[in-house]
Parts: C-alpha cells; sequence; structure tokens
C-alpha cells in the first residue's frame, strides 16, 4: 500500500513537471548539445552536408581571429566595470533607501522601474538622450565635458554602454541588497553605534558580513549577464564605430547569422564563452562561500 501510495505521487509530480521539462528539453539541451557537436564540424548552417574537423575552430578562433580577441578583451572590460559599479551602486542605494522611514516604497519603485523596460527598448530610448539631449544641454547650459561624441567615440561610447547597462540594471540587485538588510537585526546596528562605529565602519563590520549571502547571489547575476550582453551594445552602437565596442556575443551572432553563415564556428565561440564564464563563476562562488564561512 505504501508504496502504490508513492508510486502515484511520483506520477503526479512527473505530470506536473513534464511540460516544463518536454520545453526545457527542447529549447535548451537538445540546442546547447547540438551546438557543441557542430563545434567540431564546418558546417554553415544551411547544408545538410558537412565535415568533422576536430578542434581546428577553436583553434582558428583563439589563435587566428583577431576580431574575436578583441571583442573578448572588450566583454572582460566591461564585466570587470559592471561587476563592480552594479553592485556598489545597489549597495549604496539599498542601504540609504533602509534608512528612511516614510518614502522606502518610493524610492524602491523609482530606481527598480529602469527595470521593467527591456534592454534593447532602454537602448533606443538613450540613443536619443546621448546624440540630441545631451549635446543640446551642453550648448545651451555651455557645459563642454558634455559635448563629446558619445556614440561615435570608442572611448565615450563604453562608457555610454556602461550608463544604460547600470541604469537598467541597478534597480534589480538593489532589491535583492533590500530583501538581504531587512534581516539584519537592528539591535546590533546600535549597539556598533554605541561603540561608536561609524556608519561606514556599520555597513563593513556589522551589515556586509550578515548579508554576504546576498552579495554571492547578486554577483553570480552580474557576472552571468555581463558576460551575455548583447542588447545594449547592439542598440546603442552596433558594435562600433568600426568594432571597438563588439562583445562577444555580438561576434557570434555575426559570424553565424550576418556574414560569414559559419555556424559551426559559431558554436566553437560559443564553447569558448561557455567555458569562460563556468570558470569565472566557480571561482566567484568558491571566494563567495569562502567569505560566507568566514562571516
Amino acid at each position: 500500500m505504501p508504496s502504490s501510495r508513492m508510486f502515484k505521487k511520483y506520477i503526479s509530480l512527473l505530470a506536473f513537471t513534464a511540460p516544463a521539462l518536454v520545453i526545457y528539453t527542447i529549447f535548451l539541451l537538445i540546442p546547447t548539445f547540438g551546438g557543441m557537436y557542430y563545434t567540431f564540424t564546418d558546417w554553415n548552417g544551411l547544408n545538410q552536408n558537412y565535415s568533422f574537423i576536430g578542434f581546428a575552430n577553436i583553434v582558428e578562433a583563439l589563435a587566428e581571429d583577431p576580431d574575436f580577441i578583441n571583442a573578448l578583451l572588450f566583454t572582460l572590460k566591461y564585466v570587470a566595470f559592471m561587476v563592480v559599479l552594479q553592485n556598489v551602486i545597489a549597495l549604496l542605494l539599498a542601504v540609504l533607501i533602509e534608512t528612511r522611514t516614510r518614502s522606502k516604497g518610493f524610492f524602491r519603485t523609482i530606481f527598480f522601474m529602469p527595470n521593467m523596460i527591456s534592454l534593447i527598448i532602454s537602448s533606443f530610448m538613450w540613443t536619443f538622450v546621448f546624440s540630441q539631449v545631451i549635446p543640446q544641454l551642453a550648448e545651451k547650459a555651455a557645459i563642454t565635458f558634455l559635448d563629446q561624441s558619445w556614440l561615435g567615440n570608442p572611448k565615450f561610447s563604453f562608457y555610454s554602454i556602461l550608463i544604460v547597462s547600470l541604469w537598467n540594471g541597478v534597480g534589480y540587485m538593489m532589491i535583492i541588497y533590500l530583501a538581504a538588510l531587512q534581516g539584519v537585526p537592528q539591535s546590533l546596528k546600535e549597539a556598533a553605534i554605541i561603540d561608536g562605529a561609524n556608519s561606514f565602519q556599520t555597513l563593513k563590520g556589522v551589515i556586509l558580513p550578515m548579508i554576504t549571502h546576498a552579495v554571492t547571489i547578486c554577483f553570480f547575476l552580474t557576472l552571468n549577464g555581463a558576460f551575455k550582453v548583447f542588447d545594449v551594445v547592439y542598440g546603442l552602437t552596433g558594435g562600433g564605430p568600426g568594432r571597438s565596442t563588439q562583445v562577444i556575443t555580438m561576434n557570434i551572432y555575426e559570424e553565424a547569422f550576418s556574414n560569414n553563415f559559419r555556424y559551426g564556428y559559431a558554436s566553437a565561440k560559443s564553447l569558448i564563452l561557455f567555458a569562460i564564464v563556468l570558470i569565472v563563476t566557480l571561482i566567484q562562488m568558491n571566494v563567495m562561500k569562502k567569505k560566507e564561512v568566514e562571516a
């Protein structure tokens, strides 16, 4: 009798999870393993006939493709800035909002609202701001620093991409930090203040150790999102001027669908990106977990 109940329970669980599992398999697992297989072929995405070429695609991407290397380096630069800036800004906003008594809901809404807009729409909005609003503001207010080619100059286009990415993504991380801050006992913060700790010392010595789990989650989400960035760059600069702001995902897209139709070669680049993200994520998770234990 108990075994019959357990069997019915497993059948019920399978029935509920089967639709999601089928969709997950069709749209994620099969394409993932298919892409790994095509990495070792010269398939162009159209012909039924293709040859197995081993690691030639991977060797070519890492040793003979300067555009891919430049895109990889630009992506790593973008990831470094985003991981630091997004988490620092989000944490500071969360701490500041948490200290307010009456207007928490208002500020949470204001800072989270940009996250409700897709990045591609945000990019088109900010393209207008960078190309029309800021030049007019620089001219009318005589602010010479703003009078720059924000999308046409490689130096400033990188900052433009960062600004839009932060504007769109900081609010989401802020909500996670806010939820974690609510779990910090008020008595600990009051005890730190009584002992003479200032705001920075309280943040460093009391609050951060108590929300290390939230920091781990936010770092993980920021890392993965930054490595996979595509839409904001596509909408703002298209990878230009030239290829100066081309990220690795855009390089893969271009290789597979835009110009060359080298699907196998693009799959190899995707596999390299997957390996990099996996290694960096494992290192980050391992380091942060040690910090959690120490805290």
